[in-house]
């Protein structure tokens, strides 16, 4: 197998994709990000932000030319947004993302789109009744290095998929919203949400999953989810052993064991980079994607709404609603045996 040759990705030039009219709802770092990718490297607009404090909006507004509005409800009333961008803590994405649908607007809702399957249901539902597009902004399945990891898996050129490893873990600290149990504190929504997306969407549904996890004191005392392991089965006998963390920094790579060969993307594996495939004879071969951090990568899933857009779509192909929801539905059973439960459930 010393012959391997990577397929080359799929993922159009963001420059070419047809401009829609963005509207930001939630003013934080992730939104930042976001509007930076956009204005950097794509075709897109955004012209308003929304968030329920109208000084916070035209804080983040006015240095980027942006009108301000002083609540979601506004923002999705705004005529000169096609699409708005759900960048709120995750507690609200149910909420903010129904108020644009109800007002006309599609929607790309941060990851996960909700605290759990019912919430993305809804979602789902409330998007369909209206004829409008929804999704969720899982930015790693919009890059060109996972069209790439894809390619090899579906293509079977790893041979059957028996086994993925996988973590993620970073450092928050104390005063970080993931210490607070009323805005569904732990690293499973913010870290460990793209181990059960990518483990999901290479291997299917999770047929079984077996979960671990420890508590570390929250805000105000209270205790939440400070780290978490999972054992995911699929049928056929694959497993997926996935491990989050949000106490320190971990490697964050991603490997595929397949019958013929095993993949490792780089870490961190949920961004831009390179990967490696081990042939069954020990041959490594090298696929060098360039490194890049969320503002080198954000602008491919908001190229890839408009595309779809564009053509009457209500859904995207890098990431169908099915397979944000059977995330979601592994999810809910990991952390439904560890007795977490989240606001409002």
């Amino acid at each position: 197998m010393s012959g391997f040759v990577f397929p080359e990705p799929r993922v159009p030039d963001a420059m070419e994709a047809p401009s829609l009219r963005w509207g930001v709802a939630g003013p934080g770092w992730i939104a930042e990000r976001f509007v930076e990718s956009l204005l950097r490297h794509g075709s897109q607009r955004v012209t308003a932000v929304g968030s329920r404090s109208v000084e916070r909006a035209a804080a983040f507004g006015a240095p980027r030319g942006l009108r301000a509005h002083g609540s979601y409800e506004d923002l999705a009333a705004d005529p000169d947004v096609d699409v708005v961008y759900v960048a709120t803590p995750h507690t609200a994405h149910l909420d903010v993302a129904l108020a644009a649908l109800e007002a006309g607007k599609h929607v790309l809702v941060e990851k996960p789109m909700g605290i759990n399957a019912a919430q993305a249901e809804t979602i789902r539902a409330a998007a369909a009744a209206r004829g409008l597009f929804a999704a969720e902004a899982l930015w790693t399945v919009f890059l060109p290095r996972y069209d790439v990891v894809q390619q090899l898996v579906r293509d079977g050129r790893l041979g059957a998929v028996t086994q993925i490893v996988a973590d993620y873990g970073e450092y928050l600290p104390p005063s970080h919203r993931a210490y607070d149990p009323a805005l569904a504190g732990g690293p499973l929504l913010d870290l460990g949400v793209y181990l059960f997306a990518l483990a999901t969407d290479l291997a299917g549904e999770a047929t079984a999953v077996t979960a671990r996890g420890a508590t570390v004191p929250g805000h105000g005392g209270v205790p939440v989810n400070g780290r978490l392991s999972a054992l995911l089965d699929f049928d056929g006998g694959a497993q997926a052993a996935l491990a989050t963390t949000m106490g320190g920094f971990t490697p964050a790579t991603f490997t595929v064991v397949g019958s013929e060969a095993t993949l490792v993307m780089d870490g961190p594996f949920n961004g831009p980079g390179g990967l490696t495939v081990r042939t069954k004879d020990g041959t490594e071969h090298r696929w060098d994607g360039k490194p890049g951090n969320h503002v080198d990568g954000l602008h491919f899933q908001a190229a890839a709404v408009a595309r779809a857009i564009a053509a009457g779509g209500t859904e995207v192909a890098e990431r169908p609603l099915e397979a944000t929801l059977r995330t979601l539905r592994a999810m809910d059973e990991a952390r439904g045996q560890l007795g977490i439960a989240y606001p409002g459930e």
